[in-house]
């Protein structure tokens, strides 16, 4: 007996440089066209979405889409999603991660999501390009990461297909979750970055266009030099700048930045459960 009929398939994400919202739409849309489900989408990226939760319904399937900040679920992101409300739904959690590792981002993600009430089937951890760089894993999600996302979305509609879902499905990780990723410098002392914030040049023409892409809604539009809240180092307003006009300049961040391009050059790979 297989699942239910699906009644929506959801793509609901957090995307500030376009990478997780490109791999969450392509296993939605992907599933939606084996369910024969309509498709709808949901952005929280920005703070206007994320005075409510996303509207889920008993029997839709939710592609939820979340970045890796350091080895795990962005910390600012944390008592959004645990307003969420499942009431029952079909869940895929789907964690990004800039090639270095995804840690205990997808355990923590899955654990979330059956906390809210939902039942993760299906997961997956993939890869795209660093927050921080143009080099580390540069224009990835490509072409052969979305294939491997269409083919996923197959087999996990065959699975939907083959059966009700009983059990959560099982994925890498720690229980208890570990602490975040903690970078250090070349003495091995830890290096934090928590309140740095990107710097603006002379290039820069005051467009506002950092100001509307910041998630955390930090950037004074009025005057883009300044801040009126926390800068969580997503790359939104540094990718998104027409000028390239925003930058970093924090020995710590630089070093950083350098250590993670210097030592995680090689592709990472796709995790998949099933």
């Amino acid at each position: 007996m297989e699942e239910h009929p699906i009644g929506t398939v959801r793509a609901v994400y957090f995307s500030a440089t376009g990478t997780t919202r490109t791999v969450a739409l392509t296993l939605a849309r992907t599933l939606a066209e084996e369910l024969s489900a309509p498709l709808e989408e949901y952005d929280f990226t920005l703070p206007a979405a994320r005075t409510a939760p996303p509207p889920v319904q008993a029997g839709d399937l939710v592609v939820a889409g979340l970045p890796v900040y350091a080895g795990r679920l962005p910390n600012v992101l944390l008592p959004y999603l645990e307003t969420w409300e499942g009431a029952g739904a079909l869940a895929l959690p789907l964690v990004l991660f800039g090639n270095r590792n995804f840690d205990d981002a997808l355990i923590e993600l899955r654990d979330l999501l059956i906390r809210r009430g939902f039942r993760p089937f299906a997961a997956a951890a993939f890869v795209g390009e660093h927050a921080f760089s143009t080099t580390l894993a540069a224009g990835r999600p490509d072409r052969a990461d979305l294939d491997t996302a269409r083919a996923f979305a197959r087999r996990a509609a065959d699975k939907l297909r083959a059966g009700p879902v009983e059990e959560p499905v099982a994925v890498a990780g720690r229980t208890p979750i570990g602490p975040y990723y903690q970078p250090r410098d070349r003495s091995g002392a830890p290096i934090d970055i928590r309140k740095v914030r990107s710097k603006v040049g002379a290039q820069c023409d005051q467009c506002g266009l950092c100001a509307k892409l910041c998630p955390m809604g930090s950037i004074d539009p009025r005057d883009v030099r300044s801040y009126t809240g926390i800068c969580i180092k997503c790359g939104a307003c540094i990718k998104g700048c027409p000028r390239q006009a925003r930058y970093y300049d924090d020995p710590g961040y630089l070093y950083h930045k350098e250590e993670l391009e210097l030592g995680y050059a090689r592709p990472a790979s796709i995790s998949l459960f099933l």
